[in-house]
């Protein structure tokens, strides 16, 4: 399984609810890599996309607790054990988890490939995804180079987990 995720230079993620900042080529990159794919997502996640709407193009999974949450057109789920159950119907290599750090944390564990958009700055942040750097789990198997968005540089890292 797959996570994707884009992280400041702390491996923070959010503040108060958003992305720390809009790259175009990142979100470029999370849609050719979704696309056609499983999306699971926590339902904080799900409210922050327009209309409150899944993405488009691929299979949505909404992992969340209340009992009574449900979206048109998306897979509700209500703990780890029944997303593993449903995700028994599809490629594993298909699926990404992207977000947020709640499902993040719950679901790290069962992946072996993680894709970072590892940004060159550090932003205020009230979010934070696993620093898989420190981690020793994990090592980097791919970067591109060095992009940069008006002031902000960034690349893109592939990182899988180590057998």
């Amino acid at each position: 399984m797959n996570i994707i995720v884009a992280v400041d230079e702390n491996w923070a993620i959010g503040y108060r609810g958003d992305l720390l900042v809009r790259i175009p080529a990142d979100h470029k990159m999370f849609r050719n890599e979704t696309i056609g794919k499983v999306v699971v997502l926590g339902r904080k996640t799900m409210d922050t996309f327009p209309g409150g709407l899944p993405l488009a193009g691929r299979t949505n999974i909404v992992l969340t607790r209340n009992p009574e949450y449900q979206v048109k057109d998306a897979i509700v789920v209500h703990s780890v054990e029944e997303l593993l159950a449903e995700l028994k119907n599809y490629d594993t290599k298909d699926v990404y988890v992207i977000g947020g750090d709640s499902v993040y944390s719950q679901l790290l564990p069962y992946c072996d490939t993680a894709h970072v958009t590892k940004i060159d700055r550090s932003y205020e942040a009230d979010t934070y995804f696993p620093n898989l750097d420190a981690s020793g789990e994990w090592e980097i198997t791919a970067e591109s180079d060095e992009q940069s968005y008006f002031d902000t540089t960034y690349h893109f890292l592939k990182y899988e987990r180590k057998q």
